[in-house]
């Protein structure tokens, strides 16, 4: 499976604040914007547009993954209160 905190080509790890920004982004900038990865790159800030829609590819194969069973789901402990869902 692909790691969508490293792009390729890049070198460079993404930080929690620019995949932040590339999510926030995403909900602003859909498939029909015009642009799309320009505008991505600049709400980002220090990555280039090709750098974005690897990013971008790279998360969509990652889901995939995901969701064709292909990675675990992780084993969360669970506490007192009676509830199953994660902290």
């Amino acid at each position: 499976m692909a790691s969508s905190s490293m792009t390729q080509g890049s070198g460079r790890s993404w930080t929690a604040k620019e995949n932040k920004a590339f999510e926030k982004a995403l909900a602003v900038f859909d498939k029909d914007t015009p642009d799309r990865w320009d505008n991505v790159a600049r709400a980002v800030g220090g990555r280039t547009p090709e750098e974005v829609k690897r990013h971008y590819e790279t998360l969509i194969e990652d889901i995939k993954c995901i969701e064709s069973g292909h990675v675990p789901f992780p084993k969360y402990r669970t506490t007192g209160g009676g509830s199953n869902m994660p902290r």
